[in-house]
């Protein structure tokens, strides 16, 4: 009686669905330690290549690390020393005068200032400025908005401390931890896949990082450079935070130009025109020669995937999921085409993950 309502095959789908509900739940609802600890990893990928340039001079992997982290530290301080006063000037002002400016744009002030400058006739003075009037409530809204989301990595500036700290087990034991996820193969077809995962994930998460990073420093030293020598303001503030939206792919860049901009319209800056074409070329070099170079083939996801991945890890978790999201969706693509292809020994394998490895 009892086997015509009982099917194991559907027993095991239904079982396997319900493991997958409650595995998507545990990692919902631990987003953020997850996060704390993606990010340890991928900033142990950042100083692996230095570790492994230090480990033969200075006579173990140990010696290397604490080396590292101490040209980390120094370089912090100089750069604090150099930049830091001026950045935070720079915010403290911006913070104070942005309300002000947003208020002056959805009364229709800062569109007087900017027509009688530009030449604009008054009919088109007052269009724009009845468009702002009538929805100065959305603007003042969208402006605070996206600051609180600007300002919502604030809350994990404890996670300044964490991360390095974490970062020193994966740079320590990152080759025991790989080895140990390869062993738990149950058989060596099992183990030979779990090796070519590691291996893929350890290529594509530590050529991205590098890349990711020489970006960054690019668009940080071309728009703080840049951006000083057209006397933009706030140059030193847009700078540093145009190459942390050099992080997020596809969205950060454009994110980026938008936001140097409109804090250069609020700001009554006299030379948009010239802005307009410097952000333009930056773009282009930075798309068209720089990243084609330096990023080469580490991702293989489409640009689609990507804006995709990022407006939905933004939706999940905010700035720090918008960070995380093509990577993430970098390794799924490889977890699924190495378990498609587990059943073909012929295809070549990867080396284990360098992160911890030993030089001889």
């Amino acid at each position: 009686m009892l086997s015509k309502f009982w099917d194991p095959k559907a027993a095991r789908v239904l079982f396997t669905a319900l493991i997958f509900v409650l595995g998507i739940a545990f990692l919902y609802g631990a987003r953020e330690t997850i996060t704390l600890f993606v990010f340890a990893t991928l900033f142990a990928y950042f100083v692996e290549p230095l570790v492994l340039v230090l480990q033969h001079p200075l006579h173990g992997r140990i010696p290397a690390i604490a080396a590292v982290y101490l040209l980390l530290v120094a370089l912090l301080i100089g750069l604090g020393f150099i930049i830091g006063p001026r950045i935070a000037r720079e915010g403290k002002s911006l913070v104070q005068s942005l309300p002000i400016l947003l208020d002056r744009m959805g009364s229709g002030q800062l569109v007087s200032q900017v027509g009688n400058r530009r030449g604009w006739s008054g009919a088109t003075q007052a269009e724009i400025q009845e468009f702002l009037i009538s929805h100065r409530g959305q603007i003042l809204g969208y402006g605070k908005m996206l600051g609180a989301r600007l300002a919502e990595p604030a809350r994990h500036i404890w996670w300044l401390v964490l991360i390095p700290i974490l970062s020193l087990f994966f740079l320590k034991d990152g080759r025991a931890m790989a080895n140990g996820l390869v062993d738990a193969g149950r058989n060596s077809q099992e183990r030979w896949t779990l090796r070519g995962i590691v291996g893929d994930i350890d290529m594509m998460l530590g050529s991205y990082i590098r890349a990711q990073l020489t970006l960054a420093l690019l668009t940080f030293v071309a728009y703080t450079t840049g951006l000083s020598l057209m006397k933009v303001p706030y140059a030193f503030l847009l700078g540093p935070l145009a190459g942390m939206f050099e992080f997020v792919p596809v969205v950060g860049p454009a994110l980026a130009a938008l936001t140097v901009f409109v804090i250069a319209i609020l700001s009554s800056y006299p030379h948009m025109l010239v802005l307009f074409i410097f952000l333009g070329c930056w773009r282009l070099v930075q798309d068209y020669v720089n990243a084609p170079r330096i990023m080469g083939k580490s991702l293989e996801v489409s640009p689609v995937v990507q804006i995709f991945g990022v407006l939905a890890g933004a939706e999940i978790a905010g700035v720090v999921g918008a960070l995380i999201s093509v990577p993430l969706i970098a390794t799924l693509r490889i977890l699924w085409r190495r378990i498609s292809i587990s059943g073909s020994p012929d295809v070549p394998v990867t080396p284990p993950p360098g992160i911890g490895k030993e030089t001889h």
